[in-house]
């Protein structure tokens, strides 16, 4: 009997051992998993937090319009005398630099002026000699004073002839041989060429040789029908997409309306100015044109960078603290700015992850 209860009070100590035991990792175990659920010291460092609110809703009217050069920064070169082209140093699209030949012509009205030189030169030689003659004559007695200031005149008029026949010469450029060198104005692109080699032209021809653009900046004008007027006023925000560059974003604002209908097409034109040091905007590119805005109403909206797309689900990492980040699906609405329009699955004033939350939202989900 006494053998028995000792077996007995053995069992239950042993039994009493296994369960403390048992607690004792069911312990560790929970204390492992609370761990795991919370964000190192190091992860902390790197995410960012932002707050859920309610937003102006953004409106975007579109427009359809074109890339055009820049009126402020293109010349129209214009022939000064007739002749034919002897030898042409540009193509269309050409880049050229201020000073550069861009055409040579061989023509009958430079001779005259070469010869108007000739002669001016040669007069102005003997006015001077005629001034000499005079001065000794005067000195000796055998010319009047009068003789003398009229020589002098006819010498500061022959120089004056002189210095007016080589400056004619200078803007037309001049060179031997009759030939009248057509020079660039400014530093830009050939957007327009209506000369050929060997083409012959009368001086009286007004249509221009050549446009030069500066593209450095490009206007963009778009279109605004009468019913969308009063959406676009003078420094408005604007995103411009071209169809060469889809995934390109231009931004600008509207720098100008041109407060007239066309009779035509019903439409009024507003201008915005583009940088374009890259070259890849191009004259007569078509191009969409997004006028941005606010309206007085307001939407419940996450940052756009918030958002977790995954099985065909949108998700947020709501924060509360280190230890307690919730997963929480979301249902959108749309895009607005750089914000998503909610309809459900978040409340005004809670925090989400905005950055690095993909890393959180795996070490959570894998855990």
């Amino acid at each position: 009997m006494n053998l028995s209860k000792k077996i007995i009070v053995q069992i239950f100590v042993l039994a009493w051992v296994a369960v403390c035991l048992g607690c004792a990792d069911n312990a560790t175990v929970k204390e492992e998993a609370d761990d795991n659920k919370c964000l190192s010291d190091s992860m902390l460092k790197l995410i960012q937090l932002d707050t859920i609110k309610y937003n102006n809703l953004a409106t975007r009217l579109l427009l359809s319009g074109k890339i055009s050069e820049n009126e402020d920064k293109l010349v129209k070169v214009y022939p000064l005398v007739g002749g034919y082209v002897k030898d042409l140093r540009v193509e269309l699209g050409d880049y050229v630099n201020k000073g550069d030949v861009l055409a040579v012509i061989q023509s009958t009205e430079v001779a005259d002026f070469q010869n108007q030189l000739v002669i001016a030169e040669s007069n102005l030689n003997i006015a001077e000699k005629n001034v000499q003659v005079t001065q000794d004559m005067f000195e000796g007695g055998l010319a009047s004073e009068k003789d003398l200031v009229i020589a002098k005149k006819e010498y500061q008029k022959a120089a004056g002839e002189l210095r007016r026949i080589k400056e004619v010469m200078n803007i037309y450029g001049v060179g031997e041989f009759s030939a009248y060198t057509v020079k660039a104005p400014i530093s830009g692109f050939i957007t327009e060429k209506y000369i050929n080699e060997n083409m012959q032209f009368r001086m009286d021809n007004t249509a221009q040789l050549f446009t030069i653009a500066n593209l450095d900046h490009v206007w963009v004008i778009a279109n605004v029908f009468e019913s969308d007027i009063n959406n676009v006023q003078v420094g408005k925000e604007v995103e411009v997409t071209t169809l060469s560059y889809p995934g390109e974003i231009y931004k600008g604002k509207v720098d100008k309306i041109f407060n007239v209908l066309d009779k035509s097409s019903r439409v009024m034109k507003v201008r915005v100015i583009l940088e374009n040091k890259d070259y890849k905007l191009k004259p007569e590119m078509f191009a969409s044109i997004a006028v941005l805005g606010k309206s007085d109403e307001k939407s419940l909206s996450a940052p756009e960078n918030s958002i977790i797309f995954d099985n065909n689900k949108d998700y947020v990492l709501v924060y509360h603290d280190k230890c307690n980040i919730e997963v929480r699906e979301i249902e959108r609405i749309d895009k607005s700015d750089s914000n998503i329009r909610v309809q459900s699955g978040l409340r005004e004033g809670e925090c989400v992850i905005v950055k690095h939350q993909l890393l959180v939202y795996n070490h959570l989900i894998n855990r």
